[in-house]
């Protein structure tokens, strides 16, 4: 397993985000402040995190599973991705599709975050690309089972 340092700077009473467990991919991210999102509402919710990066790795916010099954919340831009040469405070763009207003406690934890190397693409202008048995098929394509 590759190892990073990254950076952080906290806003006092913010959480830094951990692994909830020795085998967890994501660290949680918890709220700075408390809160409601009210049914098919979508709400900036701060953490007070600010992170630097290293060049060549992103970080990506994604919904934590619980809270989608059990309240409909999750991250609505996901995974949404944070930039290596971005400073700014970590906040989480979250919505509400469950059945009731969702009410968040400051500490909670709402959402995970997951660092990942990026790979940069160059494109290759050509007037032909190769021809695959899939080719253009597309959205449900293969069929639903």
């Amino acid at each position: 397993m590759k190892k990073i340092d990254v950076k952080v700077r906290l806003e006092k009473d913010a959480s830094l985000p951990a692994y909830a467990t020795d085998g967890a991919a994501g660290m949680d991210v918890r709220a700075i402040e408390s809160g409601e999102i009210k049914k098919n509402e979508i709400k900036l919710v701060r953490t007070g995190i600010f992170l630097e990066i290293p060049e060549g790795y992103e970080a990506q916010i994604r919904p934590r599973s619980g809270l989608a099954l059990k309240h409909g919340i999750t991250v609505l831009n996901s995974p949404g991705t944070i930039d290596s040469d971005y400073r700014g405070e970590i906040c989480l763009i979250l919505a509400n599709f469950g059945k009731e207003d969702f009410v968040f406690q400051k500490g909670e934890r709402l959402a995970q975050i997951i660092f990942s190397e990026v790979v940069k693409a160059e494109f290759v202008l050509t007037d032909q690309l190769g021809k695959t048995d899939r080719n253009e098929g597309g959205f449900g394509h293969s069929g639903r089972n």
